[in-house]
């Protein structure tokens, strides 16, 4: 599982852009992780998928609430990543209202979250292999914050819980 000093995984996510410009077109476009964080702050949530009860109704609220403050905090991105497709982040990110504030992203076959060693079997529950709820804070590629929840629960991943550990980092 990573941890706190590891790089990143390399690898691929995949947004879905409403807007053409910046090199990307409108629909599916595919990010190289390696890349998309070299030389930034960003605050990642993982979450176990698109459009279920705590992702919708606590997750990703309040990483869009405090958008603002991680952004005075050094924050030059926030994602949220799931195990679905473009295609249904998108459509999650135009329910919740992301626009300008979170980017959501798509690790639809769960590259991503096996090599972070972040995965959730959810086989049993008809929904195959998910990231497990977590948090993580990454400058230039590297692990400087790791927040892990035990399955089932939301306790140590929510957005305000990162934004202190951050300021207290700073």
């Amino acid at each position: 599982m990573l941890k706190v000093g590891d790089r990143l995984p390399g690898g691929t996510l995949r947004e879905f852009v409403e807007v053409e410009g910046n090199g990307c077109s409108i629909g599916d476009n595919s990010f190289d992780i390696g890349k998309s964080v070299a030389g930034k702050r960003i605050a990642i949530f993982g979450v176990p998928g698109a459009f279920t009860p705590t992702c919708s109704a606590k997750h990703v609220p309040g990483y869009v609430e405090l958008a603002g403050e991680f952004k005075a905090a050094g924050v030059d991105e926030i994602w949220c990543v799931s195990v679905n497709d473009a295609y249904v982040m998108g459509a999650w990110a135009r329910d919740q209202k992301t626009a300008g504030k979170v980017r959501m992203m798509g690790d639809g076959s769960a590259e991503f979250a096996r090599a972070a060693g972040l995965t959730l079997d959810r086989t049993a529950n008809g929904m195959g292999i998910r990231l497990c709820r977590h948090s993580m804070y990454i400058e230039d590629g590297v692990v400087r914050v790791l927040n892990v929840e035990a399955p089932g629960k939301f306790e140590v991943s929510g957005a305000q819980t990162l934004l202190n550990q951050i300021k207290a980092t700073a």
